[in-house]
């Protein structure tokens, strides 16, 4: 069960969270806050140390809710193979999903950040490694499965798949055509059964 104050701090990420990821750390206004949430000042900082923690937190907060479907996918799977074609099949229904809050965190966030926040740049820069390294790490185990080339060189192609995904979501989000998305997934699709495949 959760506490009081856990359950206020989950109410403000729920609430704050979309507005952070749609206007970025500097279009987020103490006001925008107080007034989304429907809570003062004081118990909004009565959560949060300050407004960085509270964009860190909401940016965290977007990350694991936009990532949960593809984690309870994952975890429904055994295989490395299956595991991997999960990812394109969750991704090109990703732009709809995400841009009923916001867009992607990832984008919105690591540009909104780049110039301006280190702390949550920083943030970013560690999800992305991250999650290169679970598609990294999911090539590993279909290699063990044998599935998978031997010789593949896993954390390279990890990043070629997370490549191409973001570019997918960027072009996709800037022209709002979820087309671009969809061909660059069954592009992935077409590198993992021609040049992956054992």
């Amino acid at each position: 069960m959760l506490t009081k104050a856990e359950k206020t701090t989950q109410f403000i990420l729920e609430k704050v969270g979309p507005y952070f990821n749609k206007h970025g750390y500097t279009g987020t206004s103490l006001s925008a806050i107080t007034e989304a949430t429907g809570l003062t000042k004081g118990a909004i900082y009565g959560n949060f140390k300050d407004k960085e923690d509270l964009a860190l937190q909401a940016f965290n907060y977007n990350i694991r809710r936009a990532m949960s479907i593809l984690r309870e996918r994952m975890s429904m799977e055994a295989d490395g193979l299956t595991k991997l074609k999960e990812i394109t099949r969750f991704f090109r229904k990703y732009y709809a999903t995400e841009k009923l809050y916001g867009g992607c965190p990832m984008i919105n966030v690591g540009i909104d950040s780049l110039n301006h926040n280190n702390t949550l740049y920083k943030r970013v820069v560690e999800v992305m490694n991250k999650l290169i390294q679970n598609i990294a790490d999911i090539i590993e185990q279909a290699k063990q499965e044998g599935t998978i080339k031997p010789n593949i060189d896993s954390l390279k192609f990890a990043n070629k798949i997370y490549a191409q995904i973001q570019g997918g979501i960027f072009i996709t989000s800037m022209l709002k055509n979820e087309s671009h998305l969809t061909e660059l997934m069954n592009h992935i699709d077409h590198m993992i059964d021609t040049e992956m495949i054992k």
